[in-house]
């Protein structure tokens, strides 16, 4: 039976635009960064925190968790892969071109994280609002991002004659040990709808309120990320180290399972987030965590939903009565400055026979 092959090989790899070749690969990934930055922002000025932190802290986010991702594939070449390490130390230079492939996520993850961190602790500003704000906008990148692997045919998974199957040049199928117009399992496009399934998931949990604390949904992340790649992972033919029959990155994959699921358990239960919700269940609609210079402050919802500091529900307050033509000040008893004026000019008028302040009136400001 021959392959039906739905996915043709990419058209192309790289737009000429002039003197510059764009190569696909970078721009898929610089897609996925951007929207994932713009819904971290979002997300973390929905909380009352600052967007413009939470756009600088973004970038670093992006900048060591792309340095972080070199170093996780470079460094395993070097020790493992003579042939492909030494063609690093024969051209240096190519330890730069990602456009050539060649980001680990788990690198990147461990970069991100690192840098992130120590940036909000340098800016004095608690973590678990930034951590649930970045909580579905990473997979969000990576669904565009895993498009790079199509257009750079790689990290395709095993021979496979389903409809959907993958189409790869000769080059790329003869290189991984199969005959020219092999077609084989599309591991890209399993990744990159797994994560947009994901994206929704923790939308979902995250708007049904059914975790207890500040900071949780990233521990979410990590359980539905390390399941999805343990089973794609499963399915790629590029891995030749094996161990007890599993590839590292599978390994790597169950491990960031365990640390989600006993991360998620340990901060639910002993975790420093803001609560969202009391231990019986109710959702607390009126507080949430504002991140700010010095730690966090607490928020009021006022209104059904308008989130302000809880310095201003007051304000909030004495707005929407003066808005509704009510003297909140009258209302209070609280003598204005116009009644002392008022009260004075009446006894200054008392020799001329004027009393204000027996007649009821008052002389404007």
């Amino acid at each position: 039976m021959l392959p039906l092959a739905q996915i043709p090989p990419p058209p192309f790899s790289g737009l000429e635009l002039g003197p510059l070749n764009l190569r696909m690969y970078g721009l898929v990934i610089a897609i996925g960064a951007f929207l994932g930055l713009r819904m971290v922002v979002a997300r973390y000025a929905d909380t009352g925190g600052d967007p413009e932190l939470a756009e600088k802290a973004a970038l670093i986010v992006l900048g060591t968790g792309f340095l972080g991702g070199r170093i996780g594939y470079i460094i395993p070449r070097f020790l493992w892969d003579g042939t492909h390490g030494a063609a690093y130390i024969g051209r240096p230079l190519d330890i730069l071109a990602i456009w050539q492939g060649g980001l680990a996520f788990f690198g990147g993850l461990v970069g991100g994280t690192l840098g992130v961190i120590i940036y909000l602790r340098v800016k004095k500003v608690a973590l678990p609002a930034f951590a649930d704000a970045v909580a579905p906008a990473v997979p969000l990148a990576q669904a565009f991002g895993r498009w790079g692997n199509y257009f750079n045919e790689e990290l395709f998974g095993r021979p496979s004659d389903l409809p959907w199957a993958l189409e790869v040049s000769s080059g790329p199928a003869e290189r991984a040990g199969y005959p020219a117009a092999s077609t084989f399992h599309p591991t890209f496009l399993y990744e990159s709808l797994w994560n947009l399934g994901l994206v929704g998931v923790i939308l979902w949990i995250d708007r049904r309120g059914l975790l207890r604390r500040r900071g949780s949904l990233i521990f979410i992340y990590l359980i539905g990320y390390g399941i999805g790649r343990g089973w794609i992972e499963a399915l790629r033919v590029d891995t030749f180290q094996r161990y007890v029959g599993l590839s590292r990155n599978n390994w790597i994959a169950i491990l960031v399972v365990i640390i989600g699921a006993v991360g998620l358990w340990w901060w639910e239960t002993r975790g420093t987030g803001a609560l969202l919700r009391d231990p019986d269940g109710a959702t607390d609609t009126d507080d949430v965590t504002a991140e700010g210079s010095g730690g966090s402050s607490t928020v009021s919802t006022v209104d059904g939903g308008d989130t302000r500091p809880a310095g201003r529900k007051a304000d909030i307050r004495g707005d929407a009565m003066t808005e509704a033509g009510v003297d909140t000040e009258a209302e209070a008893g609280v003598e204005t400055d116009a009644d002392n004026r008022a009260d004075s000019d009446a006894d200054s008028d008392a020799d001329s026979g004027v009393d204000d302040h027996d007649t009821g009136s008052r002389r404007p400001d």
